[in-house]
């Protein structure tokens, strides 16, 4: 009996690891998250161990040689799902036919630069990108939307590819959601997978509203609300939102460089939900589309909601109540929003 099951298990495995390979973009390749988040990609974290991978690495000509070496270095970890790297500067080699694309490069902020200056930057990259996506990339592509400002690339990108559907993009704040699970689970001396639910509404920005109204802590077994495993009120509603929202600032302080290794984790958690949903009766943060949500926020935004994800279709979770201070931090992300939007769709209409 246990050689025919073996059999079987080996036949099945046989059959898997020849399954058609998936064709898996990255941009901004040659960048610091890239390379903290293509190994990952390339032996299986992400899309399973048995799912062979081809990576189509993009950036701009002047970073090739540095992607040259990135590819030699894919190579050099002898990664058996890996079926090939193809590093371009092209968007038609790059875009073709992809099945996953995470769009990690974008213009970022130089000093002396206006956040009107930063959006006009990225609303020509990412109108370029969608257009590409639109022409070149299968109808069923995953985009993901890394490179800042996320939300608002991301719903330029969106509306640069009608044909595709608007459910198939999303933007990175699962950064953010894993950042405010790490400081509930250190407040509450637990590790950070006896934390669920917290949720991050609104932008990938300091206005976002990281929410633990909803989470729940394990604590020795029993689950237990947030608020009352932390019993802190004043921390809660004061320095750990602060702390979320300020992170990223405080590791470029810190670091002289902007995150990437924490980055690249929240990267690949977010496409590996995507790829095969979220636990029962947990939900994670992504920025979606915000059409028809029963928080009264307004359409044709990106906005972060605790989403479930299934068949690799997600569903923003309706119905939780709001209160006041909640109410308030969600409408100014939303102001902000809103103000990014309209400020690109000026751009992109010229």
């Amino acid at each position: 009996m246990l050689t025919l099951l073996t059999s079987m298990y080996l036949v099945m495995r046989t059959v898997s690891s020849q399954a058609e390979p998936i064709r898996v973009l990255v941009t901004g390749a040659a960048g610091q998250i890239a390379y903290s988040l293509l190994y990952s990609i390339a032996k299986g974290d992400v899309f399973g161990k048995d799912q062979p991978i081809i990576l189509i690495l993009l950036d701009i000509p002047p970073m090739l040689p540095v992607l040259d070496g990135v590819v030699m270095e894919l190579q050099d970890c002898a990664l058996p799902i890996l079926k090939e790297v193809i590093p371009t500067d092209k968007v038609e080699v790059a875009f073709k036919d992809i099945d996953a694309a995470i769009l990690v490069g974008s213009m970022p902020r130089k000093e002396g630069m206006e956040r009107k200056d930063l959006l006009k930057a990225n609303v020509a990259i990412f109108k370029t990108q969608g257009s590409a996506l639109d022409k070149y990339a299968k109808k069923t592509v995953k985009v993901l939307v890394v490179g800042n400002p996320a939300n608002t690339n991301c719903l330029i990108a969106s509306k640069s590819a009608p044909s595709i559907p608007k459910e198939n993009f999303s933007c990175l704040t699962r950064l953010d959601h894993n950042r405010a699970c790490s400081q509930v689970a250190m407040r509450c001396g637990v590790s950070s997978d006896q934390v669920k639910n917290v949720i991050i509404w609104g932008n990938h920005s300091s206005t976002q509203y990281p929410d633990v109204h909803h989470a729940k802590v394990n604590l020795q077994g029993a689950e237990t609300e947030a608020y009352q495993a932390i019993k802190d009120d004043a921390w809660l509603r004061g320095d750990f939102i602060s702390t979320v929202q300020q992170r990223g600032a405080a590791v470029i302080k810190a670091r002289k460089l902007s995150s990437a290794m924490s980055a690249a984790k929240a990267i690949c958690d977010h496409m590996r939900d995507i790829w095969f949903g979220t636990k029962e009766g947990e939900f994670v943060s992504m920025g979606v589309y915000a059409s028809g949500n029963s928080y009264n926020i307004p359409e044709d935004l990106i906005y972060s909601f605790p989403v479930q994800i299934k068949n690799k279709t997600w569903k923003v979770v309706d119905g939780l109540p709001i209160n006041d201070f909640s109410r308030a931090k969600m409408d100014a992300t939303a102001a902000e929003l809103v103000e990014e939007r309209d400020t690109a769709l000026d751009f992109l209409s010229q």
